[in-house]
């Protein structure tokens, strides 16, 4: 496991990777008393997938060949495509969609958002995760003591990535195209507190780890800890 993308897998199976699922994970709260048919696009290593297949019919799909080869383990459907796939899928067929901090990457964000919003149910979910500006400037200059990236992204400059060039995009721009035939229906933080301490030993205690989850979920509704969070989690329902 070499590599950034190894280096990444590795990352997420730390403390601070693995909180970042647990949140999601009570964000986006998907009752197991019905199967539903869930498509997680830019599954990455399919952790959400292999959390939302203990229950429902998921299929994940993700192009880059080295985090498929480096995935959890599940009970879904791995497609190894990219936004190709998308166009194979019927109208309202889908009961959740999943695209967790993937538009960032896409040059072709506004198409990609369209095939989502097609393939949707009524009464679907849409479940977005992205970066979050000013939560990228805190860490910046806070976690990476780099106050230049800060001042880089307060001018609209783009990141860049182990993933390429990562350009963050504004909430608005969501509510700009999905408005029309989505209501919003919950905003959540992620990653207010936690990703800013550099004392990494600490967070492998069970008393922190507990503690800072508990923060991090009461903060998370919290207009004004969502605002500085490094990301923002948007749940659509179609009308």
């Amino acid at each position: 496991m070499s590599g950034a993308i190894g280096d990444y897998r590795k990352m997420v199976e730390q403390p601070w990777g693995r909180m970042f699922y647990d949140l999601i994970f009570r964000q986006l709260d998907i009752p197991g008393d019905k199967r539903l048919r869930i498509l997680d696009f830019g599954a990455g290593f399919c952790l959400t997938a292999g959390h939302y297949a203990k229950d429902h019919d998921v299929t994940a799909v993700e192009p880059e060949e080295q985090m498929c080869a480096l995935r959890v383990e599940g009970d879904y459907e791995l497609i190894n495509r990219g936004a190709d796939y998308l166009g194979t899928v019927e109208d309202d067929s889908v009961d959740v969609v999943i695209c967790h901090n993937v538009l960032e990457y896409a040059e072709n964000r506004e198409e990609i958002l369209r095939h989502l919003l097609r393939i949707v149910k009524p009464h679907g979910i849409l479940s977005i995760v992205k970066h979050n500006l000013l939560g990228r400037v805190m860490g910046s200059a806070v976690l990476a003591d780099d106050p230049k990236t800060s001042l880089d992204l307060l001018n609209e400059e783009d990141e860049s990535s182990m993933f390429g060039k990562r350009s963050v995009y504004s909430n608005e721009f969501l509510f700009e195209h999905l408005s029309e035939k989505m209501d919003l229906s919950e905003v959540y933080g992620i990653r207010t507190f936690f990703g800013l301490s550099s004392n990494n030993e600490i967070k492998y205690t069970d008393d922190w780890y507990s503690a800072m989850l508990e923060l991090e979920i009461r903060a998370s509704g919290m207009e004004e800890f969502r605002k500085v969070a490094f990301f923002n989690h948007l749940i659509f329902k179609k009308k």
